[in-house]
């Protein structure tokens, strides 16, 4: 950067520079954000009539674009830019644009600061550096969030290097392995790595005698003779592998050996999904808007860890020794349930042998509290009990503890970190959403936003939460570090200021090994393909094609003067983020789209006087002015309905017999569940290009990522796909399979949970090798819990009680 700055300074662009400050400073405002710097340097070049090049290709133009942010002072100018993917610079730029100079975050902080409060006492720093500091990092931004396959080869080169030793700790780990206080793997006639090398030999050559489907029970006690417990396989044929596997490990260390080894450990049993906030709940219930898809994020992933974990079991050989599975989804019990089973203690989860919802009360602080549904922006202060309720709730449960517990959202991230913290259990942080990065300046001026939103108790959870956990899984690269042109969620929190609270200086180490890639999936067996014929229902396709098109109930508003145009359907919830209103002037303001389509809007809420917050009202309130003010009624039918899975599968499919598309209108969307079941049914989707869903969506010609920001560039995009099915009717076929099958290929519960069972494994591992800073981690965890997370609950929970 700093032969960029020189070149923009040592030439006439410097004047373009200098008249593009003084452009901003007429607004007043001292912070400036990506987009709004762009747009106003667009601005200045056409006003300028500068050439079509010098946006892009100026040395003023390249600056501009990669600068995230700029701060205006007095004397000078601040620009945060970023050269590359996860790698942010602070330079300070002189007011008479002479001189520069890169400057470290904890000066731009002190900036940052000085302008939100006039007045700036000594802060608090937050550095998480020293922690990662020595420890395995990966090099290259391109694999950031490939933490397993980057472990797998550190330690097998550990394998290598110093073979002896890391035998005796892969011993070790093994021989700690049980259940219930039977030992599995290991007995203890083998006392050492050497000697288990030894009696793995003889142990082939016994296997090599067997009929290959020999069951283990029929030989397992020779096989405990040579010191080896239950564990390796259910039959000759599975157990030589499994100890042929190990052998090559010891003797050739590659990490596909490695992977597959280690896959067929039994190390993990019992499994927490902790997810509070909300409606927990299953078909008729399924969270609130606010957790709707977290509730089915949690739910599906409970059914496929409990199936997954019965047939490790199986394939291990452990079941005869009456060994099952057991997963637990930890919610809060609500008295109030509204018709709901939210009041239940225990509810079995649909489909599954042994996997449950337990639901733990809040205590006894406020009844109002206790007792009915309260937003996640005000939950924080009943976490630390809650926790403390839920251990003992588990342990009785589980009749142990758990190996893994699987932290969703901020505070059951929190919850999370609490649970492992105590029971010294390996600890999963999904964040699903992180609500910094939604909220522009919610740091700097959390003040102002503190009532509402109690962000100061939520930012310090999520940097207590990322850096307690094991691994991280994430849906999206760009949810851990952005694309080249946006700051991605965990990135976000990597320097920031919470004015006259604390500077994080360093929050998060995003080369770290912790961050893993590991998608979602989709359940087939309600989403599936609309040429699916013999799979689908007819008297249900006809019941939701009359719902999506011609029934009328009061939940429903508005006809379609012409119901066989081609559809769009869109499903969203009403806040600002996902932006359904935008998606609606979008199509309001062009004819064109107006003449070929109608649009389908599914949403769960008709009047503002239903919504939970004057931010969703107001949603609600501008979806029906815009209505009105684009004369959409004949051309738009809107559904304030939460269908069930099955009618909503079919709702998607219904709209493909129709050669429909579906349009995900979103400001930012971490990923996008209702975009793989869009698409997995074989419906042409556009969705955001600011989030996950540009992953989800991989074409070479970026034709379905859209700009929701671009109202006029995105119906274009739109007709030009809708022009070319016109014109060439295979191409909606095409692109429809071509959905199909990349959800199909990617993005499976299979697949997800294999990934999450060999993290928690190997994370387990790692951390039995070199447990070291993780003490020290989490002692520095224990203070921000302690020193500034508790005292900021406790005045939400004076709020609440009315002190």
């Amino acid at each position: 950067m700093y032969e960029l700055f020189q070149a923009v300074l040592n030439s006439d662009e410097k004047t373009v520079l200098r008249q593009l400050i003084d452009v901003l400073n007429t607004s007043g405002k001292h912070f400036f954000l990506r987009n709004e710097i762009l747009q106003t340097f667009a601005d200045y070049c056409q006003q300028s009539q500068k050439p079509a090049y010098f946006y892009h290709s100026s040395s003023v133009g390249k600056l501009i674009h990669y600068t995230h942010e700029i701060i205006l002072e007095n004397e000078c100018s601040w620009f945060v830019v970023r050269p590359r993917i996860a790698n942010q610079e602070v330079w300070q730029l002189k007011g008479d644009f002479t001189s520069f100079e890169q400057m470290t975050p904890q000066a731009l902080l002190d900036v940052s600061d000085r302008l939100v409060n006039r007045y700036q006492d000594r802060i608090l720093e937050i550095d998480l550096h020293p922690f990662y500091e020595g420890s395995p990092r990966i090099d290259d931004p391109r694999n950031i969030g490939q933490g397993l396959a980057f472990l797998n080869r550190y330690l097998c080169s550990q394998l290598l290097n110093d073979p002896q030793h890391w035998l005796e700790l892969l011993y070790l780990a093994l021989d700690k392995i049980s259940y219930e206080g039977i030992e599995l793997l290991i007995g203890d006639r083998i006392t050492s790595g050497i000697q288990l090398a030894k009696q793995i030999k003889l142990a082939i050559k016994f296997l090599n005698q067997q009929p290959p489907e020999e069951p283990y029970e029929k030989f397992h006690s020779q096989l405990q003779e040579l010191g080896f417990e239950p564990g390796w396989g259910n039959t000759a044929a599975r157990v030589r592998e499994t100890l042929e596997l190990f052998e090559r490990l010891i003797y050739s260390p590659e990490p596909a050996i490695l992977e597959t080894f280690v896959a067929r450990v039994p190390a993990v049993f019992r499994v927490v999904l902790v997810s509070i906030h909300g409606w927990v709940g299953q078909e008729d219930v399924l969270g609130r808007d606010e957790t709707f898809g977290q509730v089915i994020y949690v739910l599906e992933q409970a059914r496929s860890l409990e199936n997954k974990l019965r047939e490790e079991i199986k394939l291990a050989g452990l079941d005869f020794l009456g060994i099952k599975p057991h997963v637990i989804i930890l919610t809060r019990l609500i008295p109030n349930c509204e018709g709901t089973c939210c009041n239940l203690r225990l509810e079995k989860v649909e489909d599954t042998q042994n996997a449950w919802i337990l639901r733990v009360p809040f205590a006894e602080f406020n009844p109002e509290v206790t007792n009915n549904w309260i937003s996640k922006f005000e939950i924080w202060p009943y976490l630390e009990t809650f926790a403390a309720d839920a251990q003992r709730e588990l342990l009785t449960q589980f009749q142990g503890k758990p190996n893994l517990i699987i932290g969703n959202y901020s505070d059951g991230n929190l919850v999370a970190f609490l649970l492992s913290h105590s029971l010294k259990v390996t600890q999963c942080n999904i964040a699903h959403s992180l609500e910094k990065p939604k909220y522009l300046f919610s740091n700097l001026y959390w003040q102002d936003l503190e009532e509402q939103y109690h962000f100061s108790a939520q930012f310090t959870a999520d940097l207590i939460s990322m850096n307690a956990a094991d691994f991280i899984i994430t849906s999206s690269y760009q949810e851990i570090v952005g694309t080249p042109d946006s700051i991605g969620q965990y990135e976000s929190y990597k320097w920031f200021t919470m004015p006259q609270l604390y500077h994080v200086v360093d929050g998060i180490d995003l080369f770290s090994p912790k961050f893993n890639f590991v998608p979602p999936g989709v359940n087939e067996n309600i989403f599936f393909p609309y040429s699916q014929k013999s799979d689908r229902d007819p008297h249900l396709c006809t019941q939701v094609h009359e719902l999506l098109f011609s029934s009328e109930e009061p939940q429903i508003f508005g006809h379609l003067d012409n119901p066989h145009k081609r559809p769009i359907f869109a499903i969203a919830t009403f806040t600002p983020i996902k932006n359904l209103t935008g998606l609606v002037e979008c199509f309001g303001k062009s004819q064109a789209l107006q003449e070929r389509c109608n649009l389908i809007l599914l949403a769960s809420k008709l009047h503002p006087d239903e919504a939970t917050n004057p931010e969703d009202a107001g949603e609600i309130q501008k979806l029906h002015d815009l209505i009105n003010q684009y004369h959409l009624h004949g051309k738009i039918r809107w559904l304030a309905m939460r269908l069930s899975s099955r009618d909503l599968g079919e709702a998607y499919r219904v709209i493909a017999d129709l050669q429909g598309i579906y349009v995900q209108f979103a400001r930012f969307e971490s990923f996008g569940r209702c975009i793989l079941e869009a698409m997995i049914s074989g419906l042409p989707t556009f969705a955001t290009q600011f989030g996950g869903s540009l992953e989800i969506i991989e074409n070479q010609e970026n034709g379905f990522n859209i700009n929701p920001t671009d109202l006029e560039g995105t119906a274009n995009k739109i007709l030009d796909f809708i022009e070319k099915c016109e014109l060439h009717p295979q191409q909606w076929q095409e692109v429809s399979e071509w959905m199909t099958k990349r959800i199909h290929n990617r993005y499976t519960w299979h697949s997800h949970t294999n990934q999450l069972l060999l993290l928690t494994k190997i994370f387990s591992f790692w951390n039995f090798i070199a447990p070291e800073n993780n003490a020290a981690r989490d002692r520095y965890m224990e203070t921000l819990f302690h020193l500034i997370y508790k005292p900021r609950v406790e005045k939400i929970l004076e709020k609440h009680m009315g002190g």
